[in-house]
């Protein structure tokens, strides 16, 4: 074991990276390292190859707060994307603190000893090895890297072409004159129907239901505009105020007035679609933000649609042949190509096994706090983004909470922290982690997670605007927040002795 670190970061992507940055701002003189089980920084950014892989939210909300979006384009792909993260990194001085290969098995918290210790499996050297840490800030997203959401397809085996999930592109796919066939109709979906149309023999995106789409330029002639005549980071602020109001505008409406939000994004659909398509095709059955809407950059999706390139199916598989599929209704499509575009296998606190005092610890049976910290377990926060609103919005205010934290925690003499709930609380109604959203990537998983209450703290709120005004007006000595002393501890152990 080496010596005992401050705080331990496990992820090394936009979350991780992030978070690192803010410990340097805010608490510099803490010893500190980032775990990331593969061989290179980016996370989502790093891993995922596919054409025309994009972000589904504007940058100046997805970037950093501390660090402006300078390009013009809103809207980035992935490489750029990438790029940013990683000289965010180089410039704050956390590429440094990255152990590479280094993916946490499990950690176990020790009171006596009042820290985690951490079982690691070390890809570079074969061996697992051990660390310590006082605090453990979990960064690393919420879905499996090594496997994405794969329904069992009836007659798979007998397709003779290539069947591709988009997590694990080959680099050497060739799909040029090639007839292919996308199953699916999220982001993923939306974006590669676009990238691969030009090239394609033709490109068929084949959903069992539609899904909300909204069509916006990729560019922000807004933040492009006040970038020409401000400061880059009063720029930046001020479109990231603008664009976190529009968001949370555009959501609320949708809760309140869900029909009227309807009509208005059909309509746009209507006039972006014209007479190429069928607009049952892009006529959902759930109210908007019920699920995640999709985003269409520059209208690509429809452009690819009408040059007859591209075309839209709604229908359930029956069996795939070796030709391609059939569907219920006896269709058939052709097909060189499969992707299957059937999204994301959520993975709850980076897969670790989390222990107290070598015990297992059962996350459902919790408590979230404020989406956090969970109820039991001691010295540790969790990063998990808006399912409305761009993910590092959060990632940002929770990083910069958990500073103030451990700075309040120095002040008062405090080694150790735990969300636990009031005594004299009455009883709560438990609620899911995320309710009101229907998605099944999350619906599929929810029953892992900590329960939700049904007051403050205990609530997952999902309002960003709420939670950044909450987070920075907090007092960190409210009830729902236990704090122990090394000489707490001491009394503790000469009591049970």
């Amino acid at each position: 074991m080496s010596d005992i670190l401050d705080v331990v970061i496990i992820g090394a992507g936009l979350s991780g990276v992030g978070a690192a940055c803010h410990m340097k701002r805010s608490c510099p003189e803490r010893k500190i390292a980032i775990l990331e089980g593969r061989e290179r920084s980016g996370g989502t950014w790093d891993l995922f190859r596919y054409p025309g892989i994009r972000s589904d939210s504007d940058m100046h909300t997805l970037g950093y707060s501390f660090k402006p979006w300078e390009a013009s384009k809103a809207i980035a792909d992935g490489s750029s994307i990438l790029s940013y993260v990683r000289e965010t990194a180089k410039e704050y001085g956390v590429e440094s603190l990255i152990r590479y290969q280094h993916k946490v098995k499990k950690a176990n918290w020790d009171s006596q000893e009042q820290c985690w210790e951490l079982t690691i499996d070390d890809g570079a050297s074969g061996e697992p090895t051990s660390l310590k840490a006082r605090f453990l800030h979990l960064c690393a997203g919420y879905y499996n890297y090594n496997h994405g959401h794969q329904p069992e397809f009836p007659g798979r085996d007998t397709f003779k072409g290539e069947f591709i999930h988009p997590q694990f592109w080959p680099e050497d796919l060739d799909y040029e004159g090639k007839r292919v066939l996308i199953i699916g109709s999220g982001a993923t979906a939306m974006t590669l129907v676009p990238s691969m149309a030009d090239k394609a023999e033709e490109v068929v995106m084949l959903q069992r239901s539609p899904t909300w789409v909204v069509s916006r330029p990729s560019t922000d002639w807004i933040a492009n505009l006040l970038r020409s005549v401000l400061p880059k980071s009063w720029a930046y602020s001020a479109t990231r105020w603008k664009n976190t109001r529009m968001q949370h505008w555009l959501y609320k409406k949708t809760r309140k007035q869900p029909e009227k939000v309807r009509q208005m994004l059909l309509d746009r659909t209507r006039k972006e679609l014209g007479d190429a398509g069928d607009m049952a095709d892009f006529t959902p059955q759930y109210d908007p933000w019920d699920q995640r809407l999709c985003l269409v950059p520059d209208s690509d999706l429809f452009a690819a649609i009408k040059s007859g390139k591209a075309r839209v199916v709604t229908n359930q598989i029956e069996t795939l042949t070796p030709e391609g599929v059939r569907l219920e209704d006896g269709t058939e499509i052709a097909a060189d190509i499969i992707v299957s575009a059937t999204g994301l296998e959520l993975e709850l606190m980076g897969g670790i096994d989390l222990q107290v005092e070598g015990v297992h610890f059962d996350i459902p049976s919790s408590w979230s706090y404020r989406g956090m910290m969970c109820t039991g377990l001691p010295n540790m926060v969790s990063v998990f983004g808006y399912i409305n609103a761009s993910w590092t919005l959060r990632a940002d205010i929770v990083s910069q909470w958990m500073c103030r934290l451990l700075a309040h925690m120095d002040s008062t003499g405090a080694t150790v922290v735990t969300a636990e709930i009031e005594d004299d609380l009455p009883a709560m109604t438990p609620r899911p982690w995320i309710d009101d959203f229907s998605a099944g990537y999350m619906q599929r998983v929810m029953h892992l997670f900590p329960k939700q209450g049904d007051r403050s703290p205990w609530v997952n709120s999902q309002n960003y605007l709420r939670e950044k005004r909450e987070f920075e007006e907090m007092r960190f000595d409210e009830a729902a927040l236990r704090y122990r002393s090394p000489a707490d501890i001491e009394s503790e152990a000469q009591r049970a002795a």
